[in-house]
């Protein structure tokens, strides 16, 4: 693993440098795995690919701009950049990403639909009270970050500036929420699917 970290990061410097197959290598190296989770979410070959192109846009961009500086931690750099287009995507469509497996499941994914009936509203108050019941009993530092990021939908640079933290310590404490949430609704068996 550090072997390839340590290529990645050969491999941008000889990029930045003029040599233009170490970006193609690059890219080679981890089309599969982007790409993979991009379709996961957006489950459509042509907008995977579209999105897959904007993140090595972008990452060449930043790159060139002299933004990269992950420390040899490529892959999750790049597959930050592919989740933001990814959500980006869909903020602007209004829909929300499919999720596979319950460790994906993101349980405000079913909070703003306005065509729902009295059956489904209620059912939905009531998830949206659980939902609510579950934050007050995370740490303090995570909620605060969940509700910066899911209901004010601030970026984590914004959270990471509105909390006095870096950047860093807000993604971390964003997925330690998740984390714990996840285990309050285990515990409490509750159901937050309508």
């Amino acid at each position: 693993m550090q072997k390839q970290q340590l290529n990645d990061n050969l491999l941008i410097t000889n990029y930045l440098h003029g040599n233009e197959r170490s970006l193609g290598e690059l890219i080679n190296r981890h089309k599969q795995k982007i790409y993979g989770f991009i379709f996961s979410k957006v489950q459509n070959r042509e907008l995977a690919e579209d999105i897959f192109q904007d993140t090595f846009v972008k990452v060449i961009k930043n790159i060139k701009a002299g933004k990269y500086n992950e420390e040899g931690k490529f892959i999750s750099w790049a597959m930050r950049i592919a989740h933001n287009l990814v959500m980006d995507h869909f903020r602007k469509t209004s829909r929300k990403p499919i999720f596979k497996n319950a460790m994906d499941f993101d349980i405000f994914s079913i909070v703003g639909d306005s065509s729902l009936d009295v059956e489904s509203r209620i059912i939905k108050e009531q998830i949206h009270s659980d939902v609510l019941k579950v934050l007050k009993v995370l740490p303090e530092k995570q909620r605060e970050v969940l509700v910066m990021r899911i209901y004010k939908d601030m970026s984590y640079k914004e959270i990471a500036e509105n909390a006095g933290t870096s950047i860093n310590t807000s993604l971390g404490r964003m997925r330690y929420a998740l984390i714990n949430m996840r285990k309050i609704i285990s515990q409490n068996d509750l159901s937050l699917t309508a």
